[in-house]
C-alpha cells in the first residue's frame, strides 16, 4: 500500500510562535497560509504541518498520490487504501469525500496506542 507523503500535523496554540520556532530549526514555509490558520513547513524531505484551532492533539499524516515535494506521483487512491484498511478490520472515523469516484478524500484511523493517523488525499 502506497500512502504517499508523510508529515506530522501539530495542533499549536500560537501559529506565529510555532512558525518562528521551526524556522529556527531550519524549516521554511512551504504551503498553507497564516490567514487560514495553518502552515506546512519543510526542511529537506521533512514536513511539519502546524495548525491553530483546527483539531485537538497531534497526528501522523499521509497524503496519497503526493510526493514530499508536493507533486503528483503514482500511488494508491485514498479509496483503495480505505477499502484495504476496512478489510483488515481497522476502525475508521472522520470519513470525508470517500463516496466520490475520485478527487480529494480523507479518513482517520487510530493506532493501538491512541495515536491518530490521517490519510488525506489532496487531489
Amino acid at each position: 500500500m502506497k500512502l504517499g507523503a508523510f508529515s506530522i500535523s501539530l495542533s499549536v496554540k500560537d501559529l506565529a510562535k510555532s512558525k518562528t520556532f521551526y524556522e529556527a530549526l531550519g524549516f521554511q514555509s512551504f504551503a498553507g497560509t497564516e490567514d487560514h490558520g495553518y502552515l506546512i513547513l519543510k526542511n529537506g524531505d521533512h514536513l511539519v504541518g502546524i495548525f491553530q484551532g483546527m483539531f485537538e492533539g497531534n497526528m501522523l499524516t499521509f497524503n496519497p498520490r503526493w510526493s514530499q515535494n508536493a507533486t503528483l506521483v503514482p500511488g494508491d487512491d485514498v479509496r483503495d487504501i480505505f477499502s484495504k484498511v476496512k478489510g483488515a478490520g481497522i476502525e475508521t472515523s472522520q470519513e470525508t469525500g470517500l463516496e466520490k469516484q475520485s478527487g480529494p478524500a480523507s479518513f482517520v484511523v487510530v493506532d493501538p496506542d491512541g495515536n491518530p493517523v490521517l490519510i488525506d488525499q489532496h487531489v
